[in-house]
């Protein structure tokens, strides 16, 4: 447990944001076996399933991890404030809103998978694939809810640590049952999304009693579910913020898949190594920009907002010194590393999947103010703009889709994402720049309270 309100801001994003880096690439990694996996031993079509469904993954999965860390982010101010009651209050409501929200979601999703995989443009060789596997991890998405709310209730209090053990299980885990699953008992795509299901239950089961024995002032009594509707409210206004921004993006992604599905196997095997390749270079930024939301959260509740500009100036900095190591990582490695995903050896996926990540790598300067503003400003109480930018991204990705994706092609899509962030960067800036919350003078210190 790290308390973030003292200490060299610099320092302490790192050493906080080094677990969360360290747990990112684990649930890439695992997820990256189940691409290699799914290529090596079911073939193209099976691959192609999977990521073409992964767009629908990210808009409804991807507003539940939103709509949880935003329920977080008031967990880490009343971590700041030494508030207890407000942190089971906090974490009690999170089982209710985020436990009602994901039956309706998943119930609906089920219902309406059919018309999203149309909507998407699935290709009939790969639509019975793409309808199971996508089916089975949405039925199970309130598993993998049950580790992602526990988890970034830690990180609100500054441990980072434990989640990144309790993922480095499930990583093996998945990996062993993925080879189990799918090439001895030859249960085929489903077999992939069973090893991912199976995994993420056993790292939540393994999550809950450890907080129960470690955390007990997380463990909230029957009365802390009698919260007031406004404290519900509020919350759940910062998590929808939080899920609808993420939802944003991951709808932009959705909208453009259905263009990248017509352009064939081969560029849709192509752009999933290639996203493989940014999402992995992206997740130091996405810890720094984690670890600036929580260090945000904390003091401000501790009401040390000058302490708050200055660890967002500190995460800026460090995604940029990551930036200029993963160019060149990348411009280098490329063509390794896309057979390394996908297990196929194609000249098409490699050029094409080069062409995406060369373009793309050079804006993460940009891309690094993104991470740390869009998720710091909801810490601070400011929703407006980080929504804004998310929807900018969409409109983005909706533009290409439709207009230039068909008459220019996949170099359409290469370019959708890097002006997108050249339009939502001076939107977030502004309300870092307008936030009235940062420009107040630090609350006098009141003394020091402990939890317990």
């Amino acid at each position: 447990m790290k308390d973030l309100t003292k200490g060299n801001p610099t320092w302490l994003l790192l050493m906080f944001a080094i677990p969360m880096l360290l747990g990112n690439i684990f649930q890439q990694f695992y997820n990256l076996a189940d691409t290699r996996i799914v290529g090596q031993y079911l073939g193209e079509n099976p691959l192609a399933a999977v990521g073409a469904t992964s767009s629908i993954n990210n808009v409804i999965i991807g507003f539940m991890h939103g709509l949880t860390g935003g329920f977080s982010l008031t967990a880490a101010r009343a971590f700041g404030e030494k508030n207890t009651e407000k942190l089971k209050q906090t974490v009690a409501a999170t089982v209710v809103l985020g436990g009602v929200t994901c039956i309706v979601l998943t119930i609906l999703s089920l219902l309406f998978i059919d018309p999203l995989l149309h909507a998407i443009n699935v290709e009939p060789d790969i639509y019975k694939d793409a309808r199971n596997y996508i089916t089975m991890i949405l039925g199970g998405m309130g598993i993998i809810l049950c580790y992602n709310a526990m988890a970034s209730l830690m990180r609100a209090i500054g441990d980072t640590v434990m989640p990144l053990v309790f993922l480095i299980f499930s990583a093996f885990g998945n990996i062993f049952l993925d080879i189990l699953f799918v090439k001895y008992l030859r249960l085929g795509i489903r077999g992939a999304a069973a090893a991912t299901l199976i995994t993420s239950g056993m790292s939540a089961v393994a999550c809950f009693i450890y907080m129960k024995k470690k955390y007990p002032f997380l463990i909230p009594s029957a009365e802390h579910f009698k919260f007031s509707r406004k404290f519900a409210g509020d919350m759940y206004a910062s998590g929808c913020s939080m899920g609808l921004m993420n939802s944003m993006v991951g709808l932009g992604s959705l909208i453009m898949q259905g263009a990248i599905n017509d352009l064939g196997k081969d560029t849709i095997n192509s752009h999933i190594a290639a996203r493989k390749i940014s999402e992995m270079c992206m997740m130091p930024m996405m810890a720094f920009g984690g670890a600036a939301s929580n260090f945000a959260g904390q003091n401000y509740g501790a009401g040390k907002y000058s302490r708050v500009r200055k660890g967002l100036y500190s995460a800026t900095m460090l995604t940029w010194i990551w930036s200029v190591l993963v160019i060149i990582a990348v411009y280098i490695g490329t063509p390794f590393f896309v057979q390394a995903i996908t297990g196929l050896h194609k000249e098409y996926i490699i050029k094409t999947a080069s062409q995406y990540t060369h373009f793309n790598m050079p804006f993460y300067f940009i891309l690094g103010i993104i991470f740390v503003l869009r998720h710091s400003l909801q810490s601070v109480k400011v929703k407006l703009m980080p929504t804004m930018s998310s929807f900018i991204e969409l409109v983005g990705k909706i533009i290409v889709s439709f207009l230039f994706a068909p008459k220019i092609g996949y170099k359409a899509i290469i370019a959708a994402e890097p002006i997108s962030w050249l339009f939502m960067t001076p939107v977030l800036i502004w309300g870092f720049v307008s936030c009235k919350q940062l420009k107040e003078p630090d609350v006098p210190d009141i003394g020091t309270k402990t939890l317990a």
